[in-house]
């Protein structure tokens, strides 16, 4: 069995075509992994949550810490409660998985990426964002203009609840325009950089701009 879940986690991690190859298999296995190499965890709502790391540390109101640096003017570090008492958007969008699953009409809700960049004073030679995971192993990237985007969400709920642990809470990154992908999950860190790094999925073969659609092979969607 640990060898057959092995293979899975090296099928999450692979490139787009060997990794929906392995989707229904995966499926199957996700349910009996003890061992969280996979973390394939589906829910009630219809989604399946990917993860390679063997572990992910809990962290709640007491212990959860966003920071925002790099290039900007004023380097912050945001409590839970912090995030809380901030101006929340909500959305309700379709989410998409470039693997083909779709939840409709997910309700998100949470902090304008654009309202804590505009806190920090962002330098003009800042082009980037990169973005970091508590469970050290993601990491995502958007541009300067994506992230200023009135759809991207710092999320702390999602379908109308807090962000669970296994959905990538407390606190996780929403793109709503983009395969789920680029919502990291159990979101730390928030960096300002001259340019786009590519992160953790984009280094397996995942396009970095990626727009419902619009990309990883895909041309069946106008880019909103």
């Amino acid at each position: 069995m640990l060898g057959m879940l092995g293979l899975g986690a090296l099928g999450v991690a692979a490139a787009p075509g060997l990794q929906r190859g392995l989707e229904s298999f995966l499926g199957n296995a996700a349910d009996e992994d003890p061992t969280g190499l996979t973390g394939l965890l589906p829910n009630g709502g219809g989604f399946r949550y990917y993860s390679v790391a063997s572990s992910v540390p809990r962290k709640g109101a007491d212990d959860y810490r966003l920071t925002v640096d790099g290039l900007v003017d004023r380097p912050a570090t945001y409590s839970l409660g912090e995030l809380r008492a901030m101006p929340q958007t909500r959305l309700v969008r379709d989410v998409q998985c470039v693997t083909g699953w779709r939840v409709p009409d997910t309700p998100f809700e949470g902090v304008l990426l654009s309202r804590l960049l505009d806190a920090a004073g962002v330098r003009p030679t800042a082009g980037a964002v990169r973005f970091t995971c508590f469970d050290g192993t993601y990491s995502e990237s958007l541009t300067l203009p994506q992230a200023r985007r009135k759809d991207v969400l710092v999320a702390l709920r999602m379908q109308d609840k807090p962000v669970s642990h296994s959905h990538g809470g407390p606190v996780r990154l929403y793109v709503a325009p983009m395969y789920f992908y680029k919502s990291a999950k159990w979101l730390s860190g928030i960096t300002l950089t001259e340019d786009v790094r590519p992160g953790y999925w984009e280094e397996r073969g995942y396009d970095v701009d990626a727009w419902v659609g619009r990309s990883n092979g895909r041309d069946d969607a106008p880019t909103t």
